[in-house]
């Protein structure tokens, strides 16, 4: 099985000076999805699923376009949810994560007062990519090491996309590999706007398990249009 995980274009998190939550992308980040379209021609995928937020629905049409296929929302995709800053002015939120990055590392699990905790949210990831896997028939097997059995319904050759967030992203290939989580996934694997991502099944003498076959790939975007 080969699991694909994109990450949205630029966003526009702030508008004439102030924070916007739930932001639509901006015009280089309509340019970057248009490139992921283009680099979708061609290519197939059994399942395409879409985090419900707004810049990762518009990143996502242009792939949808290209491949002929509707929009399909998978919720457990949500990106961590901050505080409600929006219409406030962007100083608010910048300085609450520069207080947050200035915590020491046990702290940055409880995450920005009024917003989902890290751990909270790492664990609503996990849960939402295990039930993900179980569906397609992958269940994690009772040992340490990350080793996952296969039902019947388990097809190997199956290929999926998933268009979501960095963080989202993150912990998603961290729990695949059986990496313990930390509370800044966002720095520990840097993922760039519209970027690629690939994890792949490995098979193993008692079960499977998974491989990172690429991190945050650019190819498809010119060097001027890479952000993060």
């Amino acid at each position: 099985m080969k699991i694909t995980l994109v990450r949205h274009a630029q966003p526009e998190w702030v508008k004439d000076g102030f924070s916007v939550d739930n932001p639509p992308l901006t015009t280089l980040g309509f340019e970057q999805a248009e490139l992921l379209g283009h680099w979708c021609d061609g290519q197939h995928f059994d399942e395409v699923l879409v985090s419900p937020l707004v810049r990762t629905q518009q990143t996502a049409a242009p792939m949808l376009s290209a491949l002929d296929r509707p929009l399909e929302i998978e919720p457990w995709l949500e990106e961590i949810r901050n505080p409600v800053w929006h219409g406030t002015p962007e100083e608010k939120a910048a300085e609450a994560w520069r207080a947050e990055k200035n915590k020491v590392s046990s702290d940055r699990w409880n995450g920005i007062d009024g917003g989902e905790s890290v751990i909270s949210f790492v664990d609503r990831i996990n849960v939402g990519a295990s039930l993900f896997l179980e569906e397609r028939g992958i269940l994690r097997a009772n040992t340490e090491l990350p080793v996952w059995q296969t039902s019947p319904c388990y097809n190997d050759e199956a290929s999926i996309l998933l268009v979501a967030h960095a963080g989202t992203n993150s912990v998603t290939i961290c729990h695949l590999l059986g990496m313990p989580p930390t509370p800044w996934e966002w720095e520990r694997l840097v993922i760039g706007h519209a970027s690629v991502s690939v994890v792949e099944t490995l098979q193993l003498g008692d079960g499977i398990t998974f491989g990172l076959t690429q991190l945050s790939g650019l190819e498809h975007l010119p060097v001027a249009s890479r952000t993060y």
